[in-house]
């Protein structure tokens, strides 16, 4: 119903920045975040946004990440500032099927983009 395509992925040194965008192919009234797996381990959520613009994070990247979505609520980005080695994952944005309160665990998101890679090099 609804087609997601992340970008902005790539790789960087340690300590840097990158900014990912979701597109949304409509609008949604329902929250979106991000997401990130890494190898061998399970999809973790990152950050969700309500469309009224209350966010949520997770402990691991709270203070160095932020999100945030563009007037028509279509695009989602995610902001990483100081990057670490262990943030190197395939980051996937999703839909979810809240609108209120916004859950940060997968299983309440059920739209999910192909992912953009992010590598964070020491």
């Amino acid at each position: 119903q609804v087609q997601l395509v992340e970008s902005g992925g790539g790789s960087v040194q340690a300590g840097g920045s990158l900014r990912l965008s979701c597109e949304a192919s409509k609008y949604t009234k329902y929250c979106m975040g991000w997401f990130r797996q890494a190898t061998g381990k399970e999809r973790e959520g990152i950050a969700v946004i309500s469309r009224v613009g209350m966010t949520r994070y997770a402990d691991s990247v709270k203070g160095r990440f932020a999100i945030s979505q563009d007037n028509a609520k279509t695009t989602v980005y995610l902001h990483m500032n100081s990057l670490k080695p262990e943030d190197t994952a395939m980051y996937y944005c999703a839909v979810g099927s809240n609108s209120d309160y916004c859950e940060i665990s997968p299983s309440y998101f059920h739209f999910w983009g192909q992912g953009t890679q992010v590598t964070v090099s020491s």
